[in-house]
């Protein structure tokens, strides 16, 4: 039995999808929407173009996906917000975007418009421009005031709005505004050819670009039925996982940091700036920006990096289990990650949460595993989950797949099979549709994307693991004092970029 078919649906033609596609009226819409609700399926993405919406549903017990579209020819489509809140933010970026109302929606306010756009569409049903003042959500009740952070923040940190709503030091709501650094992604996409759409994945939100080229180049493979190579595959994700490892040495630190325990932050950014040079060494660049392509990859691996790679593995060893005793025996560090931030397995479950979010809070899903993809189908590996999913349990979830990382880099220098790195993509198909997921640090990256005939992108929509996990975030810091928001939010480290397209 196949994910739709509970679904009333039309089957759409094939048009080289590797994946079925559906269109459906309002009555299986709503099936969907039901389906959702009930936790039956998740919501892996949503979003639209300027007469349709579309959503991409995952049956994790199957580990199947499908995706369903909907027909806006009026200008609206119902709310899947309204029953399904995970949808909410999503909602409300397409609505920006292409003006398409969803019916019955409770919250319409700007995402990614902070009332400056002049919108290509017709006022009145559509939407007209936005002039007032953003609506906060009021904060009412004896005791209760409001502290506003951001959106410009110390350091180097991106831009985006919190609004708490405190009772003396406790926080008893959190709101989130972003949009900040809105960078027009999916316009830009819009008739680029393949090579420079590649690109602009590529820097859709720079500390995942290995992740984000590795999902558009299988999502333009499948639209184009063909394989990257095998010593293609094998390169990509060795650059996944020293990608990996270099931002969740950084995260560890950065979290210890937030809890006042530089001594973690200094020992950890040594080990994220080796792994940063053993990259430069082996591909060129310290964030490995434009190797990853439809149909392989650009540059073959250095020898010199090879052993670069193996001296960083040697440093890894020695010092980073004296940094995980030094952390789970440090008790004044425990008191401030144990039990702070927790997110409940059920807000993790509904929201899809993906990364050390959701595994650390009980959700055992992970693109590599889950939804098998090469190399990953032939490498042994464990996926650590947790229950606790405080602030701690993030932590060692980042701390085990440090570990998991290792091995798997061994793994496939081991198996680094003499063979081409790079093959030429076919002529054009005709129009053609291809979606895939690469599992990034923090978690799936999806990337759709529709072609032409002659290879140019019509549409493209890249979704980060970060917009189901910046709501949780808010649940999160809920009961927790406001001086423990950056610990929080750094245990999250979601993205700005990866959410403001």
């Amino acid at each position: 039995m196949g994910l739709l078919d509970h679904i009333p649906y039309t089957r759409l033609a094939p048009a080289h999808r590797p994946w079925p596609r559906a269109a459906v009226a309002d009555e299986g819409w709503q099936t969907a929407i039901d389906r959702l609700a009930e936790g039956t399926l998740t919501l892996l993405g949503f979003w639209g173009e300027p007469a349709a919406v579309h959503m991409a549903l995952l049956d994790e017990a199957a580990a199947e996906i499908a995706v369903v579209s909907y027909d806006c020819g009026s200008g609206s489509f119902p709310s899947v917000a309204v029953r399904h809140p995970p949808a909410l933010r999503l909602e409300r970026a397409i609505h920006d975007l292409f003006g398409l109302v969803p019916t019955g929606a409770a919250d319409l306010r700007p995402w990614l418009d902070h009332h400056v756009w002049e919108r290509p569409f017709p006022l009145g049903s559509r939407g007209a421009r936005q002039t007032a003042a953003y609506a906060f959500l009021p904060a009412e009740g004896e005791g209760l005031h409001q502290v506003a952070v951001g959106p410009v923040h110390a350091g180097t940190i991106e831009p985006g709005h919190f609004r708490f709503t405190v009772n003396g030091e406790y926080v008893v709501r959190l709101e989130q505004w972003l949009g900040y650094t809105h960078k027009g992604v999916e316009s830009l996409m819009r008739g680029a050819n393949l090579e420079a759409a590649a690109k602009l994945a590529n820097r859709t939100s720079g500390d995942s670009a290995v992740a984000y080229a590795f999902a558009f180049a299988r999502a333009a493979e499948a639209a184009l039925q063909v394989e990257a190579p095998p010593r293609a595959t094998h390169l990509r994700a060795l650059m996944a996982e020293l990608e990996r490892l270099a931002n969740h040495f950084g995260d560890i630190g950065a979290i210890c940091n937030d809890a006042s325990f530089a001594l973690m932050h200094a020992q950890t950014g040594v080990l994220r700036e080796r792994t940063l040079r053993a990259a430069d060494a082996a591909f060129g660049h310290r964030l490995m920006m434009d190797l990853v392509v439809p149909g392989g990859v650009t540059r073959d691996i250095a020898p010199e990096g090879i052993a670069a790679i193996r001296a960083l593995f040697v440093e890894v060893r020695k010092v980073f289990p004296r940094l995980i005793e030094l952390y789970d025996n440090t008790a004044s560090l425990q008191d401030r990650t144990v039990t702070a931030g927790t997110v409940k397995a059920e807000y993790a479950r509904r929201f899809g949460a993906g990364g050390y979010v959701g595994r650390a809070s009980g959700r055992n899903f992970d693109a590599r595993r889950t939804l098998a993809y090469a190399p990953y189908d032939g490498l042994s590996f464990e996926v650590p989950v947790l229950q606790a999913g405080d602030v701690d349990a993030r932590v060692w979830i980042r701390i085990r797949e440090v570990e998991q990382s290792v091995a798997l880099i061994e793994q496939i220098l081991h198996r680094l099979a003499p063979g081409e790195i790079r093959i030429a993509l076919p002529a054009g198909r005709g129009e053609c549709e291809g979606m895939a997921l690469a599992e990034a640090f923090r978690g799936d990256v999806l990337v759709w994307l529709r072609l032409d005939g002659e290879k140019r992108v019509q549409r493209c929509h890249l979704r980060d693991a970060s917009w189901f996990q910046w709501p949780l975030l808010e649940a999160a810091i809920e009961d927790n004092i406001i001086a423990d928001f950056p610990l929080c939010n750094k245990s999250f480290n979601c993205a700005y970029s990866g959410v403001d397209l």
